[in-house]
Parts: C-alpha cells; structure tokens; sequence
C-alpha cells in the first residue's frame, strides 16, 4: 500500500517530544513489512539543513491568495523511508521552535502554517496530487495535520482512506472561526458535525469526526478518552465512533535506544553483563557534580515538567528520600514554577540533586543507563516511550497505572514484574512507590530478576507496525 505519514516533527530532524521518535521509527518499521510509506513535514530550518539531495518535486498554490510552494523530496537519514517536505519559507522558515516563538507564545499564524500541511496532505491523497505518487491512506498526527481527512472528505473525487492517531487529547488546536475561509473551508462545515467545537475551528475535532478511522497511542488511552475527566470536551464524539476507534501501543526505536551499541555512552552492556552498568552510573554522577557513590539509588527523570506529568506530586516527596540517600539526575524544561522548585532542590542537596533545564539527547540517554530507578508518575499518559527507555536500559521505572503506562509495565510484585505501579494520584501513595522500589533495589537478586524482565521485554515496533498494517487493509 502507499501510505502517506503526515506529522509535524520527526527526529532525527526537528524533535520536541515523543511525536518526533514515533514519526521517525514507525514508517520505517512499516517499510520493513514491505509497504510504500513516505513522510510528509514541514520545512523548518533544522530539517533542510539535515537533509540531503533534495530536490524538487512540484511547485503548486495550496490556498487562493498565497503564493506557491514547493515540494521536496529525500530520503530519511539513516533509513531509506522517502520525506517530502514543504517548502513555504514564509511559514516555516523562522528561528525559534515549531509550534512558538521564543518567549513561549504560539506563532499567531499557526492555522495557516498547519492547514497548509493538512491541504497538502489531502492533496496527496486525491486527484488533485501535484506529482505521480498518490496515496491509498493517509495517516494523520495530532491536530497538526488534523484538517487533512476534512479536506479529502470534502473533495467529492476520489481520495485515501484516512488515520487519525491521537498522540495527546490535551492539545486540540482550536482558532477562531475567522480562519475558515483563508483555509478553503466552507461555512457548511462549520458546525458540530464537522469542524466546530464550542464555537471555534479545531483542527483535533475535525480530524476526529472526518477520519475513516481513529488510533490512541494505547489500548488503555483509548478507553480513557471516551471519559469525561481525559476526554477533554471531546468523549461525546469519540463514544459515537467507540467502533471506529482503537487503541495500538507505540515501540521504540531499538536501534537508537540500545545500552550494547548507544553512541552516547561510554560504557556499553546488555542484559548479559549488567555490570557495566555501574561504570555508566559513576560516570554521569562524575558529570553532573553528584556524590560518586556506587551504593546511593540514583533517581532518573527526563520530562517535560508539567503538572500532567506529576512532578508536583514528587517534589513533595523528593526531601525524605534524599535524607534518606537517594541521589536525583533531573532532565527536561517546561511549568516555571515547576522548574524554580527542582532548582532550589538542586540548591538544598547540591552534591545529591542535578538539574538540567534543556533539552539534551545525549544527556537523556546517559541518565537512562546510570540512573538505578526511572520516576515517571504521570497523572495521565497516552503512551509514553521514558519508560520503556527505562526498561530496555537495565533502569525499572516507576509509574501510576494510566493510559499507556498501564500497557506497557507490569509490577514488581509479579513474576513478569518490569517496574513499580501504582494506582492513586496522590503524594503520598508515589512515595511509598518509590521507596518501595529503593528497598527493592537494595535486594540485588530480586532488582537483577526485575531489570532483566524488562531488558528482554519486547517494546519495539514490529509487533506495532503489523497491528497499524492490519488496520489499513481493513480499510
């Protein structure tokens, strides 16, 4: 089948969370089951300047009054998967991120930038496609490239079947109405059986109500969002189409993510020789300022830190343990009041706590392979991908029981256990989680039997791959 993988980042080229590892591991695990997948991204800057041999495809108008774009074509580094990229510097040429400019705001012209990639989408999936390559499906991402199935609904030729994954129902891409008709959307469809959600134009629900079929990033998550507490105004729609939903787990990249071969770390190991580990342990506490002390239960977060992610809930925790001994290694950026509190932590326990306000993918990867025990006690999480870092790392994580954490970890106390979960959240419950987790790491055989499981456990994405397959020839 052709299948046309439409999303707004995809690492290695542009990256800001876990959309960007999915987009870059899912077509090619898709191609190596024999299909014709090709991405379709936005020009950035960071992704011309890492692609090599483009060339031109086609030069076209997308919407009346703008001018024409053009079409780029390469291939992905490291795999063979064809991108064709939209070329609009206007609209995607600017320095600061994909999403907002630098002081955290969102570009004001994002509807125009994102329906542009949803209309170029649909475009490839019709008559109307500016090159000879058309879909059979197109497999849409987030609101992003939520228009995408509106547009090849209302192109009354013939068109793909199309996809809509939901990676994250907490951002919906709602504008004002006043964008309909720079989008080439009739007013028809302004209404709550097409593109309208509480009196705005939302790119979420018009992917939503227009796809031919609707994917959450987990079974559980699936069922989540047809609740009203993770359902976000939209479980109404979703329990309408309840047959036309489905929930596929995501995997990771194995290649990329590999304590044996990672490129990142000094120390290599795998579930054979654990014992390297300890060497990857010592050399991040060396980095990042900490007490070198092998014994110590060093505590790994790499997050976006947001009150969704339940780092609140830690902090209030995170004081006992490191009276207790335990060391913390913090990685990501996000809430600034999040962020003020984990730095005064680091200043309190200044050889026990570092913090790291960035992004850092080499950073990332060393603190999943020296850290003992990985924290994510997520209020909700669609997928998650941290914790199956942390599992394929030798590192179990902890976790509350939600969305795809629930899929993708089993507890300790069983006998296939790869992690520690919990139900409630609350404080005080994810404290007793965590020292559990200590106290079980302080048991080496039983921590040995925990860290292998999950070692051996399969989190890549052939299984994955096939499921989304069948879906397609469902279709």
């Amino acid at each position: 089948m052709k299948i046309l993988f439409v999303t707004s980042e995809a690492h290695p080229l542009i990256k800001t969370g876990g959309l960007a590892d999915v987009s870059g591991a899912l077509p090619a695990a898709l191609q190596a089951l024999g299909q014709d997948v090709r991405l379709l991204l936005p020009g950035y800057i960071p992704v011309l300047d890492k692609l090599d041999s483009k060339r031109t495809v086609a030069s076209f108008g997308v919407f009346p009054g703008q001018p024409e774009i053009r079409l780029l074509s390469a291939k992905m580094p490291h795999t063979e998967v064809p991108v064709y990229v939209l070329d609009a510097p206007q609209y995607f040429c600017r320095v600061a991120g994909p999403y907002q400019y630098e002081l955290g705001g969102d570009w004001p012209d994002n509807p125009m930038r994102f329906g542009m990639l949803s209309r170029v989408a649909a475009m490839l999936g019709s008559a109307d496609s500016p090159i000879a390559w058309r879909a059979d499906i197109v497999h849409c991402n987030d609101w992003q490239s939520g228009l995408a199935p509106a547009y090849l609904q209302l192109n009354r030729g013939s068109h793909a079947k199309s996809v809509m994954t939901i990676h994250n129902m907490a951002f919906q891409g709602s504008f004002d109405r006043d964008w309909l008709a720079p989008l080439d959307l009739p007013q028809s469809c302004f209404d709550m059986h097409g593109v309208e959600f509480h009196g705005y134009l939302s790119f979420l629900k018009a992917g939503l109500h227009y796809a031919d079929r609707i994917v959450t990033v987990s079974p559980t998550y699936a069922h989540e969002i047809q609740t009203t507490e993770m359902g976000y105004g939209m479980q109404g729609l979703l329990a309408v189409r309840n047959g036309d939903v489905s929930g596929i787990l995501n995997g990771i990249d194995e290649q990329e993510w590999n304590p044996a071969t990672d490129r990142y770390l000094a120390a290599h190991y795998d579930s054979s020789d654990l014992a390297r580990k300890a060497a990857g342990k010592l050399a991040l506490q060396q980095q990042l300022g900490l007490e070198t002390d092998a014994k110590a239960p060093l505590l790994g977060v790499v997050s976006r830190l947001t009150y969704q992610k339940g780092l609140d809930m830690l902090l209030e925790s995170l004081p006992r343990l490191l009276d207790g001994g335990a060391q913390l290694a913090v990685l990501g950026s996000g809430e600034s009041e999040l962020e003020r509190r984990f730095q005064q932590l680091a200043q309190r326990y200044p050889e026990r706590v570092s913090v790291t306000l960035r992004f850092d993918e080499g950073l990332s990867h060393r603190i999943m392979a020296g850290a003992d025990i990985f924290l994510m006690p997520s209020r909700f999480e669609p997928c998650g991908l941290n914790q199956m870092y942390g599992m394929r790392y030798g590192t179990p994580p902890v976790v509350r029981k939600t969305g795809g954490l629930a899929d993708s970890v089993s507890d300790a106390q069983e006998s296939d256990g790869t992690g520690f979960v919990f139900d409630e959240a609350d404080p005080a419950i994810l404290y007793r989680t965590i020292v559990r987790a200590i106290e079980c790491y302080r048991d080496e055989k039983n921590f040995r039997r925990i860290q292998l499981n999950g070692m051996r456990r399969d989190v890549g994405w052939a299984g994955s791959a096939q499921r989304y397959l069948d879906l397609y020839r469902t279709m």
